[in-house]
């Protein structure tokens, strides 16, 4: 008798057949970056992006666009995601 058997567990198998898995989370995200409020945030963060690294001494980072940037994304993904999983 197997070790995991004996506590009940339960045990999962892998289909003979192995379909190619897509990331529900992948696909919403590129649908969701064709968006107009979320595509102009990606392009605040590119121009900050570009700004910084044409200077050779800056203290100046992009972490605040791309926190922006990346909350809305996540926040569009969020409506429908979990409908999607099972």
């Amino acid at each position: 008798m197997a070790f995991w058997k004996s506590f009940g567990l339960p045990v999962v198998r892998a289909d003979d057949e192995e379909a190619e898995l897509v990331d529900p989370q992948s696909a919403l995200r590129e649908s969701c970056q064709t968006k107009g409020h979320i595509e102009s945030l990606y392009n605040k963060y590119q121009e900050c992006n570009d700004r910084v690294n044409g200077r050779s001494k800056t203290t100046e980072t992009c972490v605040e666009e791309l926190f922006d940037y990346v909350a809305e994304l996540d926040h569009c993904v969020a409506h429908s995601l979990f409908s999607k999983l099972k």
